[in-house]
């Protein structure tokens, strides 16, 4: 049997959901509630990647992933992925310097949302993912279009994601925040459907919050890895 190696703590609570998700899954395509998979996560620190990126210091968030993953290997893990968004920053990077196949949750959520034959969606995550270009260029060239909020909604969806959704932190006062953005990004830069870029923010939002169809991209990234697995 195959077994999944997760690079998590980024961040705990997101870490909690991709071990859960993964179990049931697991038995849900197995159809049994006696079967488990075999999974090893190697949960380093959320902190340090977002200094890494906030210093530009690309060759130590590098460095730093790519031991999480080699220790992986070593604990006898033969698929591996980083259970977060922000880290894909350096996603390619990794790749090439680490033996284990990685299975990417940008690469995995463009193949969803090309599915639903949508031309415009909205993406939120932390500040990184929306300023930085590792999620928009895949989009832009599987033909979707990847639009972002303004800096000043950027500002305030990174700090309400740090300061509150990574810490199990589920406020309302912010949920009407996020869906305020969402909803002028629909009215405003037409968007078709949303990609919740950040791995806790399902934590906040449900497709029943808004028409627009939700692309929950630790769904997306779980599903795939449990196809991986026998």
């Amino acid at each position: 049997m195959a077994k999944i190696g997760l690079v998590g703590g980024l961040g705990p609570e997101s870490t909690i959901d991709y071990y859960q998700s993964i179990i049931s899954g697991y038995q849900e395509k197995h159809r049994s509630n006696k079967v488990l998979p075999h999974l090893v996560i190697n949960s380093i620190d959320m902190y340090q990647v977002f200094a890494f990126i906030e210093e530009k210091n690309t060759q130590g968030l590098i460095d730093y992933l790519t031991k999480a993953v080699n220790e992986l290997e070593a604990a006898g893990a033969n698929i591996a992925a980083i259970s977060a968004n922000t880290p894909h920053i350096v996603f390619d990077q990794v790749n090439q310097q680490t033996r284990l196949p990685m299975i990417s949750i940008v690469e995995e959520t463009v193949k969803v949302v090309r599915q639903h034959n949508l031309n415009r969606v909205g993406l939120i995550g932390t500040r990184f993912t929306m300023e930085n270009e590792f999620f928009i260029k895949p989009f832009q060239a599987a033909g979707i279009h990847a639009i972002v909020p303004t800096a000043t909604e950027q500002a305030l969806i990174h700090e309400k994601t740090v300061e509150e959704l990574e810490n199990g932190i589920v406020n309302q006062d912010t949920k009407k925040l996020f869906l305020d953005i969402i909803k002028r990004m629909e009215d405003e830069d037409h968007i078709e459907g949303l990609i919740l870029g950040c791995t806790e923010h399902p934590m906040l939002l449900k497709p029943a919050d808004t028409t627009l169809p939700l692309f929950n991209t630790t769904a997306i990234h779980v599903t795939a890895l449990v196809n991986q697995l026998d």
